[in-house]
């Protein structure tokens, strides 16, 4: 067994808006962005019911785990994808109760939205946690694990209107690994520097929205994330990337970045999925919504997860 071994819990790849992930470095668990969602709106649809049971089941997994394995838990930002909707309650308590909580500074570079749903967040766990971080360019060590957090860098293209994250890495001996939520690519040359300093040898990094270029992106900012991740890649000992989230809503995400898996097939790395990962098929529930509807394809959520989950051997 690795000195640090990686368990997604929730991903686009899985059928749910989420990057939620569980990291195992000896002694210490650490649920990151115990959070999970779907698009409200897509084609002009609604989620399908299969989108529906993917929620529940992932929502009921972040659950268990957070609650009888995580020792930290980490937040990098207040969208709900990524921490839970206010009125879970349940979620709250079952992912927070006891914990040493590491998070997004909610008063620092994060903007107006981020301000009041941090608030709300601490309003929630307050009174059930262990101790509560406002972790921003902050280092920490549990049971000989090393956590680093970075400063606050955009969520994606510099100046977006959506704020700031934080970013994540843990060192356990020679072993280390990255977690970049919401960084879209690695977008902010801040964000980008601070990968390469740290210089992991596996990483999570959530994917630029290329659904999105042409329209509320441009062509330019895409071609500029891609050579920040294609320098990610290139200039450090990364061997794997799970390449996740917005990304994922483009079916069409590999043909508009295969200079990418060119080079990392060129230099003997890897990057995938989470589902990949896993060694599953990806399902790309709400990119499928329309075949959904139509009842074109019918997956069977139930029977996926039940095989996902027995990978787990946590």
């Amino acid at each position: 067994m690795k000195a640090i071994n990686i368990f997604p819990i929730a991903f686009d790849s899985f059928g749910v808006r989420s990057m939620s992930t569980f990291v195992k470095a000896g002694k210490l668990g650490i649920c990151i962005d115990p959070g999970v969602a779907l698009g409200p709106k897509r084609y002009g649809l609604p989620p399908a019911k299969e989108e529906h049971n993917a929620l529940d089941i992932c929502r009921k997994k972040i659950m268990e785990i957070a609650e009888h394995y995580a020792n930290v838990i980490f937040v990098s930002h207040y969208h709900y994808d990524h921490h839970p909707f206010p009125d879970d309650t349940e979620m709250y308590k079952k992912c927070f109760s006891d914990k040493i909580v590491l998070a997004k500074d909610r008063m620092n570079n994060v903007n107006l939205s981020g301000k009041r749903r941090g608030k709300m967040f601490e309003d929630n766990i307050k009174d059930i946690v262990k101790s509560l971080e406002w972790a921003d360019s902050k280092d920490f060590e549990f049971e000989g694990v090393r956590l680093s957090v970075s400063p606050a860098v955009w969520h994606g293209d510099v100046g977006s209107k959506v704020g700031k994250v934080v970013m994540l890495y843990i060192e356990k001996g020679k072993d280390s690994f990255l977690f970049g939520s919401d960084a879209q690519g690695l977008a902010d040359p801040k964000a980008l520097g601070w990968f390469i300093e740290k210089n992991p040898k596996f990483a999570i990094l959530d994917g630029y929205p290329t659904i999105f270029v042409g329209w509320r992106m441009s062509a330019k900012a895409f071609e500029k994330s891609k050579e920040n991740l294609k320098k990610a890649i290139s200039e450090t000992q990364v061997k794997t990337i799970i390449l996740e989230h917005h990304i994922l809503r483009d079916i069409k995400y590999k043909e508009k970045i295969k200079d990418i898996l060119d080079l990392t097939e060129k230099l003997g790395k890897n990057l995938l999925t989470a589902a990949e990962f896993c060694g599953m098929s990806n399902m790309f529930l709400e990119a499928w919504r329309k075949k959904l509807h139509r009842g074109e394809t019918t997956p069977d959520i139930y029977k996926y997860f039940r095989a996902l989950h027995s990978k787990f051997m946590i």
